[in-house]
C-alpha cells in the first residue's frame, strides 16, 4: 500500500481519535448527569433518530454514491465542473433535507409513536420524547449537508477537516451540561439543544475551506440551485437510494435495537448506548478511517480499469482492519465491566448500570470485526457503482437481525438485542465478502493462512496476559477511580506490548503495510 494512503489513513485516524476522546469525555459527563434512568432513555432515543441519519450520511451511503461521480467529474471536467456539480447537488439536497426536517418537526408526535412504541403508555416519557425530537431533528439536515461538504474535501485529499468536525458535537454537549443545564427548570433539556447547536456549528465550520479551495465562490449562492432533473444529480440519486439502505444495515439494526428496547425495563436504551459508545472507539478510529481513505482510491482504480490494484487494495484494507480489530474485540470482551466501572460509574450511573452495560458491550464486541469489515467491503461494490448486490444483502441482514431480536430480547433482555446485531453483522460481512470473491473483484492470493496463524499466536499471548494480570471483578468494584484507571493502563500497555511482540516474533512486519508483495 502506498505511503500516501497510509499517511492519509493516519491523519483521519488521529483526528477521529481526538474526536473520540472528547466523545468519551462527553459520555462520562452524560453518565454522571443523567445516568441510565428515565431521562437518559428518552434523550438517547430522541437523539438516536437524527444520529442515525448522521451515521448513514456521514459514514456511509451518501459518500458511496457521491464520491465516484465527483471523482469522474474531477478527472473529466476539472475544478469548474466540480464547482457546478457542487452547486447542483447542494441546491437539490438542501431543499430535500429542509422539507424532510419541516415535516419531521411538525409530525414529531407520529415519529415518537413509531420509534418510541414502548413509551406510548407512559405520558411522561412519550411527551418528553416528542418535545426532544422537535429540537434534535434539524440536526439531520445540518449534518447531512456537512457530510456532503466533507465528501468533497476528502476527494481533494483534505481528510483532516471532515475528521475533526465531529469534535464540535462533543464540545457542545460538555458545555451544555456544565453551563446551561443548571439554568433550566428541567436540566435535561440542555441536551437536545446541544445537538441542535452542534449541527449549525459543524456545517458552518467546513464552508470556509471549500471557499479557500475555489469551490465555493459565494458562501450561500450554491444552495439556490434546484437541479433535480440534471443527469449527474439523477445518477447520484440513483446510486444513493439503494446505498442508503445497503451500506447502513448496521445502523438500521442498532435503531431497531433501540425501538425494541423501549419495551424493556427502564435503563435498557442507556445500557445499549454506553456499550455502543465504547464499541465506537475502534470502529470509528480505524474502521471508518480506513474506509474513508480507501473509497476514493477504489473509485479511481475502477475508473482506470485496474482490477488487480483494486483487489490488492481491498486485501490491504481487510488485513489492516483485522490486525487492529481482533485484539480490540478481545480486550473489550475480557475487560467489559472494568471499562464500564472505570469510565462511567459515578454520579447517577450506578454499579448495577455498569454491570448491565458491560454485558451488552461484550455482546456487541463479538461483532466488532464484522462491523469494521462491512465498512471496507461495501466500498468494493459502490466504487464500481454496483448498488443492487449490497441492497439484496442488506435486506437479508435486516430480516435476520429482526428475527434474532424477537428470538433473544425476551430471554436475554438488552443483551439479546446487542447479540442479535452482532450476528446480523457477521452474516452481512460474510455475504459481502462472498459476493466480491464470486464476482472475481477480490482474489485471495496474499498468504492469508500464514498471516492468520501469526495473528492467532499473538492474540493467544494477549489473552493470557490480560487474564493473568486482571484483578477479580469484586476487586474492580471496590477500587477507587485512580486505582481502576491505573490497572486499566497497566493492562492496556501490557496487552499492546505482548500483542505487538507476538506479531514481530511470528514474522509479521509492519513495513509490509506500506506495500504489497
Amino acid at each position: 500500500m502506498s505511503k500516501n494512503l497510509l499517511k492519509s489513513t493516519s491523519i483521519v485516524s488521529a483526528m477521529t481519535f481526538l474526536s473520540r476522546i472528547l466523545g468519551l469525555i462527553r459520555d462520562v459527563v452524560l453518565a454522571d448527569f443523567v445516568g441510565a434512568g428515565l431521562y437518559a432513555d428518552v434523550f438517547l432515543l430522541a437523539q438516536k433518530i437524527p444520529n442515525f441519519f448522521r451515521r448513514l450520511f456521514a459514514e456511509g451511503a451518501f459518500s458511496q454514491a457521491f464520491v465516484p461521480v465527483l471523482n469522474q467529474t474531477m478527472v473529466e471536467q476539472g475544478n469548474e465542473g466540480v464547482r457546478q456539480l457542487i452547486n447542483k447537488v447542494a441546491g437539490t439536497l438542501g431543499l430535500i433535507l429542509l422539507t424532510i426536517t419541516v415535516f419531521g418537526v411538525l409530525g414529531s408526535t407520529g415519529i415518537a409513536s413509531l420509534f418510541g412504541m414502548g413509551f406510548i403508555g407512559d405520558p411522561e416519557k412519550f411527551n418528553l420524547l416528542s418535545l426532544m425530537i422537535k429540537i434534535t431533528l434539524p440536526y439531520l439536515m445540518f449534518i447531512s449537508l456537512t457530510a456532503f461538504l466533507g465528501a468533497v474535501l476528502n476527494s481533494y485529499g483534505k481528510f483532516a477537516v471532515p475528521a475533526i468536525t465531529p469534535i464540535f458535537l462533543n464540545l457542545s454537549f460538555i458545555f451544555s451540561v456544565i453551563f446551561v443545564a443548571p439554568l433550566l427548570d428541567l436540566p435535561v433539556m440542555a441536551l437536545p439543544w446541544a445537538v441542535f447547536v452542534a449541527g449549525v456549528i459543524q456545517f458552518g465550520f467546513q464552508l470556509p475551506f471549500l471557499r479557500k479551495m475555489g469551490l465555493l465562490s459565494k458562501p450561500f449562492g450554491m444552495w439556490k440551485e434546484w437541479a433535480w432533473k440534471d443527469s449527474q444529480v439523477q445518477r447520484i440519486l440513483k446510486l444513493l437510494t439503494p446505498a442508503l439502505f445497503g451500506v447502513s444495515v448496521v445502523q438500521i439494526n442498532l435503531l431497531i435495537d433501540s425501538i425494541i428496547a423501549t419495551h424493556l425495563e427502564t435503563g435498557s436504551i442507556s445500557w445499549l448506548y454506553y456499550s455502543d459508545r465504547l464499541l465506537e472507539f475502534p470502529l470509528g478510529i480505524f474502521g471508518i478511517a480506513i474506509a474513508t481513505v480507501v473509497l476514493p482510491s477504489l473509485s479511481r482504480k475502477h475508473a482506470q480499469d485496474s482490477p488487480k490494484a483494486f483487489s490488492d487494495m481491498l486485501d490491504w484494507a481487510m488485513k489492516l482492519v483485522l490486525l487492529i480489530g481482533l485484539p480490540a474485540a478481545i480486550a473489550l470482551i475480557l475487560l467489559a465491566e472494568p471499562l464500564m466501572l472505570t469510565l462511567f460509574q459515578r454520579g447517577a450511573f450506578h454499579l448495577s448500570d455498569a454491570s448491565r452495560a458491560a454485558m451488552s458491550l461484550a455482546a456487541y464486541a463479538i461483532g466488532l470485526n464484522f462491523f469494521m469489515l462491512i465498512k471496507v467491503l461495501a466500498p468494493g461494490y459502490y466504487a464500481r457503482q454496483d448498488t443492487k448486490t449490497p441492497v439484496k444483502i442488506g435486506l437479508i441482514c435486516v430480516g435476520i437481525n429482526l428475527a434474532f431480536n424477537l428470538l433473544l430480547y425476551k430471554p436475554l433482555g438488552h443483551v439479546g438485542l446487542a447479540l442479535a446485531t452482532s450476528l446480523s453483522a457477521a452474516v452481512n460481512a460474510l455475504l459481502l465478502y462472498r459476493g466480491l470473491a464470486k464476482q472475481g473483484v477480490y482474489q485471495n492470493h496474499h498468504h492469508w493462512l500464514k498471516w492468520s496463524l501469526q495473528v492467532l499466536a499473538a492474540l493467544t499471548l494477549l489473552v493470557v496476559v490480560i487474564l493473568g494480570l486482571s484483578p477479580e471483578i469484586l476487586d474492580w468494584q471496590q477500587m477507587q477511580f485512580s486505582n481502576r484507571l491505573l490497572w486499566l493502563m497497566i493492562l492496556v500497555v501490557a496487552g499492546v506490548f505482548c500483542y505487538v511482540s507476538g506479531l514481530l516474533i511470528t514474522g509479521v512486519r509492519f513495513k509490509d503495510l506500506l506495500h504489497r508483495e
